[in-house]
């Protein structure tokens, strides 16, 4: 949890405390059904919470926000986005019925009013936001073309509406096609911790 504060200090009493619920909560519902490897469950405030919370480093949604995660599988990066942001609307979609539940009985114990869920293909998600977030592994292309049908056409942001992806690793050939507007940004910019040294986030405009 100290990580959480060393990089966000400004956080709420109610915000901390549902970080600091995340632990247990996460702990215990991955022996039952697992969600995040169970060797990484020690490092979940490092490679899961914080990681999550380097798209604030990119944009920090406005009020009213409408924030699609595409492929949440546990919740990331969508349960702490949702803590962080309270005033903007988070709805986590994942084809994975076991870890949708996770993620739901997870926003339901710390309180969550922000965020919605559905047990679904991304590609069946009609509905529109502003954004389209998304830690899962497919490559950019795939989810551009899935999180291109969602995006709104009223912005609400200083960044115009689109895709905002975690990605690791080399990221050259991935964001080629796209190359005239991705914005490829080093999270070992924002965080000082090993971890970060190859993780980016590439923001989209759609």
């Amino acid at each position: 949890m100290d990580i959480i504060l060393k990089y966000f200090t400004h956080l709420s009493e109610e915000q901390r405390q549902r970080f600091e619920a995340l632990y247990d909560l996460y702990t215990d519902w991955n022996a039952k059904i697992n969600v995040i490897s169970r060797k990484d469950i020690g490092n979940l405030y490092e490679r899961h919470v914080l990681h999550s919370l380097g798209v604030a480093k990119l944009i920090c949604f406005r009020p009213g926000t409408t924030v699609m995660d595409l492929g949440t599988g546990g919740g990331f990066p969508g349960i702490p986005l949702a803590i962080l942001f309270p005033d903007s609307q988070f709805h986590l979609v994942d084809s994975i019925g076991k870890k949708v539940r996770v993620a739901t009985e997870i926003a339901q114990a710390i309180g969550l009013q922000n965020v919605s869920f559905s047990h679904a293909r991304a590609e069946e998600e009609r509905e529109r936001f502003d954004f389209v977030v998304s830690r899962a592994v497919m490559p950019l292309a795939e989810l551009v073309k899935i999180a291109r049908k969602n995006i709104a056409t009223r912005q609400h942001n200083a960044l115009p509406n689109g895709l905002i992806a975690l990605k690791g690793g080399e990221l050259e050939h991935e964001t080629m096609p796209f190359r005239q507007q991705a914005v490829t940004h080093d999270l070992s910019r924002d965080f000082a911790e090993e971890y970060f040294k190859t993780k980016k986030i590439v923001y989209i405009p759609l």
